[in-house]
């Protein structure tokens, strides 16, 4: 008898056995549905090739070395471990089955579902060019913060050890594509690393003479937010020493630089901030996708046709007044959670609700103290500068998952922007970066601005 309910949960079967949920993807959305899931009387499995959630809304944070990663990420199995119903499994999915319902994984498993939630989140897009990858690394991962904090810091680094040794270093140049929250985030931080944190730690080349420029294809950064508020990010920016270049496009990225037209810009590091794509998953359904990838959805989260698959968070293309709902964390939550009141409302033998975002607002942060909010609930407001710097922690400490993360980066925060100090600024694997090496000919002088 075992067996069978085995083979039942495995491969699809129904006999007496509670609704099975699948959930692929341990974000936002896929540990906000596995919560609520929790509470009913069903079994969850929630798959993801990771074992931890990341609060991504702070892994620049990461990348310029003010927290580390432990401090935003948290193991799946510890989030969800008071749920009975739930369990936890580290695979993949190579294949979705929605005749058959079931999930083909990469451990050549099958895993049987009543109900799929899709939630795997979006990726890079480099606008066809994935050429560029290599050469400028974007930010959606732990392993993508940890590896931009070792190329930022190893500049310096490399900086130093340059004049040492030959008396100069090519230009410490920073260049960010893309003038998003990510990009305006990465922009005011090394700013930030470089003028304050590292000021007193090198002793033959100064960090605050590097630059930091960012480029963005449309007419101002931050497009998401009022005009007012992007004009403020701006100015922000310029006063940190940022070089914003708007209404710019990057035709070409190499090791060591970029084109934008007929213009070359050497740069000892640069980073990807300007286009995703949503994951690859949404494809195996068999509808039809927008062009980023992304799976339109109907009011109850469903692709056309599929009513006991639920696509949720920045892999749901979702319009509401007339608009796409934004892929960014606060809708991937209600998404996530909506789910779970979908499939209680079938419990139930209730007609389904439909879904509705609630807009309470978005801040980016711009460097040491400085921010943009625009708050939608409980209050209007547009902030800037402090007051939105300030409003911009509370927001993100306390959604924040565990007490022992909260309280850790409170600490990680105080101690670093009262101090100067950093104990995360840390450079593992390799020693090398795209383009430096070719900057340097073999007498130890500059090379030629032709080269």
């Amino acid at each position: 008898m075992g067996e069978a309910n085995e083979n039942a949960r495995w491969q699809g079967g129904t006999g007496t056995r509670r609704p099975r949920v699948v959930i692929v993807g341990g974000g936002f959305a896929g540990i906000n549905a596995a919560e609520a899931l929790g509470k009913l009387s069903v079994d969850v499995t929630l798959v993801d090739r990771r074992n931890h959630h990341t609060f991504q809304p702070l892994l620049y944070q990461v990348a310029l070395a003010v927290l580390s990663p432990a401090q935003i990420a948290q193991p799946i199995r510890t989030i969800l471990r008071r749920y009975s119903n739930i369990e936890v499994l580290m695979d993949e999915v190579m294949g979705i089955d929605t005749g058959g319902r079931s999930l083909a994984l990469a451990s050549g498993a099958r895993l049987g579902y009543d109900y799929l939630v899709l939630a795997t989140g979006a990726t890079h897009s480099y606008l066809g060019h994935d050429e560029w990858k290599p050469n400028a690394p974007g930010l959606k991962t732990l392993e993508d913060a940890t590896e931009i904090r070792r190329r930022v810091l190893l500049a310096f680094e490399l900086a130093e050890r340059q004049m040492v040794e030959q008396g100069w270093h090519p230009p410490l140049r920073f260049v960010i594509i893309g003038g998003g929250p990510t990009g305006v985030e990465l922009a005011g931080a090394i700013s930030d690393i470089a003028r304050l944190f590292l000021r007193r730690d090198f002793r033959h080349i100064d960090p605050a003479e590097s630059e930091v420029i960012l480029i963005e294809g449309g007419s101002r950064v931050l497009a998401s937010f009022p005009e007012e508020l992007s004009a403020l990010a701006e100015k922000q920016l310029r006063k940190l020493g940022v070089v914003v270049r708007t209404g710019t496009h990057v035709t070409n990225v190499e090791a060591g630089w970029i084109m934008m037209g007929e213009e070359r810009i050497d740069a000892a590091v640069v980073l990807w901030a300007a286009g995703v794509a949503a994951s690859p998953l949404g494809r195996m359904l068999g509808v039809e996708v927008t062009k980023r990838g992304a799976v339109p959805v109907n009011a109850e989260l469903n692709p056309q046709g599929l009513r006991e698959v639920f696509v949720c968070g920045d892999l749901a293309h979702f319009e509401q007044d007339g608009h796409a709902v934004p892929g960014v964390a606060q809708p991937a939550m209600q998404m996530g959670r909506h789910a779970a009141r979908l499939i209680a409302a079938d419990l139930a033998g209730r007609p389904r609700p439909g879904f509705r975002y609630f807009d309470k607002g978005d801040m980016a942060t711009i460097g040491r103290l400085a921010a943009v909010a625009k708050i939608e609930w409980p209050f209007k407001a547009r902030w800037g500068g402090f007051v939105a710097w300030i409003t911009w922690l509370v927001v993100h400490i306390y959604f924040l998952i565990g007490f022992r993360n909260r309280l850790g980066i409170l600490t990680s925060w105080a101690w670093t922007y009262f101090t100067f100090s950093d104990s995360a600024r840390l450079i593992t694997g390799d020693q090398t970066l795209p383009g430096w090496q070719k900057k340097i000919d073999a007498s130890g002088k500059p090379p030629s601005t032709g080269e």
